[in-house]
Formats: C-alpha cells, structure tokens, sequence
C-alpha cells in the first residue's frame, strides 16, 4: 500500500479511491476509532447530533466533526459506524444513512440480541430490505471489551471488508 495526497491504494491501481470512516457518536469507542484509522490512511469525520456532548472533548489527529450525515459528505468510499446503540437518535442517523451511497453502515452492540436499531428502523417505516444493510455485530470477534479494543476489531473488520477477506485467522 502506499499514500499519496491522500488518496490510498495499492501499485497498479488505475484510479485510487479515499478511504474515509465517519464515526457516528462521540463515544471512547469513536474516539479510538478516529485515533486508530488516520493511522491507517482513511480521513475521518464525527458526526455528532448534540453538540453538548462535545464540549472540551481533544481533537489531537486534525479530524473534523459536524451535526449531521448530509455535512459528512458521504460517498461511496465511505464507511459509516455508530458508536453508541443506545441513543434515540439512532432510528434517524440510519434512515439517513440508508439513503446515501455510503460503502458499508454498520452499529455497535451485542451480537446475542437484536439491536434497538431494527425496532427504530421499523418505526420510520424502513423497508426490512434496507434494514438488512446495517451490519451488526460489527468488527472481527476478539472479545473486545474497552473502546480501544472495539475499534481496533471494527477497523480490522472495514479493512478485510475492503479487501475483500473473510478476517480472523482462516485463510
């Protein structure tokens, strides 16, 4: 792999596409992930709904941070993840998330129980088709526990997507 003004690929691409990852939620979890991923080559973006919620929080790697998916500036080489299952707004940022071209949307949360997504999903009127879209569990299972851990699985995860991997260790 290698970079070049921002843009990533590998040797021999003709066209080379940006990586970018829009972490929904400020969350330790989002955090991380934008911490981690700019060390990976992607641009990052936090999309945050409620702007008390990111009073005095550190910005150190340069990303940047808007209210809404629309101002993300979604495309098709973008990666969508929220960070929190547990906020009302989650029905509506996927709703939105679902009607751009986004690459992959996914949301945090036990995999031995449905998410509340899918419930506030149904509540908009969402066909189950696009509902199927969002990817939860998200990440390659390593029993993360900490928001470090967890984004660490979620990157390697959007990666072995990208390439086109299954993740883990079979090969």
């Amino acid at each position: 792999m290698w970079r070049k003004s921002g843009r990533v690929g590998r040797v021999g691409d003709s066209e080379l596409s940006p990586r970018r990852l829009v972490a929904v939620f400020e969350s330790p979890v989002s955090e991380a992930l934008q911490r981690f991923a700019v060390e990976l080559g992607f641009h990052t973006v936090l999309v945050e709904p409620d702007p008390t919620r990111l009073s005095g929080t550190p910005r150190p790697h340069g990303d940047t941070f808007v209210a809404d998916l629309v101002a993300a500036g979604i495309d098709e080489h973008t990666d969508v993840v929220l960070t929190d299952h547990h906020r009302a707004e989650i029905g509506a940022v996927l709703q939105e998330a679902l009607a751009g071209k986004s690459r992959w949307i996914g949301i945090v949360g036990n995999p031995r129980s449905e998410g509340p997504h899918v419930e506030a999903l149904r509540e908009l009127g969402v066909p189950a088709e696009e509902i199927a879209r969002v990817h939860r569990p998200i990440g390659l299972n390593i029993g993360s526990r900490t928001g470090p851990e967890i984004a660490l699985a979620i990157l390697a995860g959007l990666i072995a997507d990208r390439n086109d991997r299954p993740g883990g260790f079979h090969f």
